[in-house]
């Protein structure tokens, strides 16, 4: 029986990371951008027979040598990243694996959420954790004939998304609000939380929720087993889709608000899939024409620019004075400076 060491890989050890993209390549998998923990295992010639990474509360690209399978190598990397996530306080955890993967992992205590087949199964270790999610959901419901949701990230909350929910409260009885809670945004949650109710106070058939770890988004969806830029962004709505299926029934949600998408590709073809998957089960998909400046639509990325460039004054046009006071006061610094040491503010 082999001796095998286990150690971290850091982003800055060029020599272990070229390792790890050589074995991930190997075995189909490419590195995902989103990972701020990494561990291999390596052998007596320090060669590296197994792999795999954290990033947020999810573990992703592992990875096992197809000449070491069979070992219960990948049992010890999961093992050990399990434990990493508890020590940092991660106690809910999450996973994407590839369908024919999934059993292994359900074997090691994970359950599935959901699945788009021969692509993609998302999964948890906590047997009930979805459903006691949407068990908790079924409390807040309100009768109604015409159930709303609107799912938005709010970074931050500006007059485009005001005008959205404005729209959705004056045609349906009930609107659920999920705010994604994800903080992998500019704008913490908590603020973006705050300042979505701020914005939309005068709203009064609006229920609040954050949307835990089940809406998901780009940044914590992995596409290091798709290789297709488009098959990714497909996947990813379908399988977001079926998660807010089971969310929908849970509150008699029948209809679906979003906003049109004319700047990101991505979420342009995301809406598309949309409404093509919630018109075929019965959930209405309403795709909302985006509300203007008088020339331009209204974008959170254009203010997160301004933001960035100390333009602070021009977004008080096109955001809720509640938005704008935030960010004129002593609790905006830690968030504005955040935007201007950003790399970039606008998406695509």
């Amino acid at each position: 029986m082999s001796e095998y060491t286990l150690s971290e890989i850091r982003a800055t050890n060029k020599r272990d990371t070229r390792k790890m993209d050589a074995l991930l390549e190997k075995e189909g998998i490419q590195r995902d951008k989103n990972l701020d923990y990494s561990v291999g295992l390596f052998d007596e010639d320090y060669n590296l027979v197994a792999t795999g990474s954290c990033f947020k509360n999810t573990l992703r690209c592992m990875a096992v040598d197809s000449g070491h399978q069979g070992e219960g190598l990948l049992n010890q990397v999961v093992s050990h990243l399990m434990e990493h996530q508890y020590e940092r306080g991660n106690i809910e955890l999450f996973l994407y694996t590839k369908c024919d993967s999934a059993k292994f992992f359900n074997d090691l205590g994970f359950y599935e959420i959901a699945r788009v087949d021969g692509k993609v199964v998302f999964m948890e270790n906590r047997r009930t954790g979805f459903q006691d999610y949407l068990n908790d959901l079924k409390k807040t419901s309100v009768p109604g004939e015409k159930i709303a949701a609107v799912v938005m990230n709010a970074n931050p909350f500006t007059l485009g998304h005001q005008y959205l929910l404005e729209k959705t409260a004056s045609e349906n009885d009930v609107v659920h609000v999920f705010v994604v809670s994800e903080d992998v945004s500019l704008v913490p949650f908590d603020v973006r939380f705050q300042l979505v109710k701020a914005g939309s106070a005068h709203l009064k058939n609006l229920v609040y929720h954050p949307t835990g770890s089940y809406i998901i988004s780009n940044a914590t969806f992995p596409s290091y087993f798709l290789k297709d830029e488009d098959l990714v962004i497909r996947s990813h709505a379908k399988l977001d889709i079926n998660v807010f299926k089971k969310i929908a029934a849970s509150l008699g949600v029948n209809r679906r608000y979003v906003g049109e998408e004319p700047f990101s590709q991505v979420t342009g073809i995301y809406n598309q899939v949309m409404k093509e998957e919630l018109d075929a089960c019965g959930v209405e998909c309403v795709i909302v024409p985006r509300k203007t400046d008088g020339t331009t639509a209204i974008s959170a990325s254009k203010v997160r620019k301004a933001i960035q460039e100390d333009r602070l004054s021009e977004i008080q046009d096109v955001v809720p004075a509640s938005t704008y006071e935030f960010f004129l006061s002593e609790e905006a610094k830690p968030v504005i400076q955040a935007i201007k040491n950003a790399e970039e503010v606008i998406h695509y």
